[in-house]
């Protein structure tokens, strides 16, 4: 594990602890969390854009060039 450095506005970090405090955690542990949380969401991300070009290979799709415009979507 890694340590780190923050600069936290010190009305802003008061404010974190006292919350932390309530809910019987801390700062470092609320960080981590939201960081792990980040890192989950970005792989969860990545692995869905890896399988929809799976899926794009194996069905043969194939993306071609904008044969519309904007107003014809919305046609009146």
């Amino acid at each position: 594990m890694k340590n780190l450095t923050l600069s936290i506005d010190d009305q802003v970090l008061s404010m974190v602890a006292m919350y932390a405090a309530k809910n019987n955690s801390s700062v470092n542990s609320l960080i981590q969390k939201y960081l792990i949380e980040i890192a989950n969401r970005e792989s969860t991300v990545q692995k869905a854009r890896l399988k929809i070009r799976e899926l794009s290979v194996q069905t043969g799709a194939r993306i071609g060039s904008k044969s519309w415009t904007r107003d014809d979507l919305y046609e009146r």
